[in-house]
């Protein structure tokens, strides 16, 4: 019932999810790459687990040099910085909507800035993945995130490239939802830092790439396209790494 509820919520939000861009964004993406690189979380909970995501997006503008270039766009819900990666024009979106709307505004701001959805990349926590661990997505099932969801459910499709941050599980009876709301220790805190770097590295990747890595396929073939590729995933956790190399 719930996300049923909410499936009604994000329709009666997105009147129009793929208007295309007009006035100064149309001029200025009218002859160049684009690229749409959410944080998904919810607004004003900062520092905690489920907001990874746009703690990572925090640190990639600040890497770009435009951390204080933030504004506000209430055309789509969330605060928008419009930069560049090696041709490549960047829009950097964190949603000023609940992470079970997220979504909204990540169509929003794809149909304004004219981004198909295999050129957008989700940011988002990882329950299945201990802290300290990344791992890029090919498209595919949300995997009970709902903040993935609501922008597979707005887009239209799955098609859309995700970097999954670890947060691991909780231990003992502490409930998934108290625990994803919750705060990072000062102990997980040292290992972030080293998540946020290493999560700026691979996604400054994947956008200096010249050839999309995402899906060639339309968004009314996505779903059935990523599902093929659901467990094609690359950990850029070192350790992971030396651990493959050894197998």
């Amino acid at each position: 019932m719930r996300r049923l509820l909410t499936r009604v919520i994000n329709r009666v939000l997105l009147s129009e999810p793929f208007t295309h861009a007009m006035g100064f964004e149309a001029e200025i993406h009218s002859h160049a790459r684009r690229k749409l690189v959410v944080g998904l979380g919810n607004p004003g909970m900062d520092d905690t687990r489920h907001n990874v995501g746009m703690a990572v997006l925090g640190e990639l503008a600040a890497r770009l040099g435009v951390a204080d270039r933030w504004r506000g766009d209430k055309h789509v819900s969330g605060e928008v910085i419009v930069s560049e990666v090696q041709h490549t024009r960047v829009v950097l979106l964190r949603p000023r909507l609940l992470m079970n709307i997220n979504g909204v505004s990540v169509a929003k701001a794809a149909g304004k800035y004219g981004i198909k959805p295999e050129d957008v990349l989700l940011v988002h926590d990882e329950l299945d993945k201990p802290l300290g661990k990344i791992a890029i997505k090919h498209g595919g099932s949300a995997r009970g995130h709902n903040g993935v969801r609501s922008c597979v459910d707005c887009l239209q499709t799955d098609v859309m490239l995700r970097l999954r941050v670890g947060i691991g599980r909780p231990t003992g009876k502490t409930a998934v939802d108290r625990y994803v709301l919750g705060r990072f220790s000062s102990e997980e805190k040292k290992v972030l830092d080293s998540v946020l770097v290493q999560s700026v590295d691979l996604l400054l990747s994947q956008l200096s790439q010249q050839d999309s890595q995402s899906p060639s396929s339309s968004p009314a073939g996505g779903r059935q396209a990523a599902g093929k590729r659901e467990g094609r995933e690359r950990s850029a956790s070192p350790a992971e790494d030396s651990a493959a190399a050894q197998s």
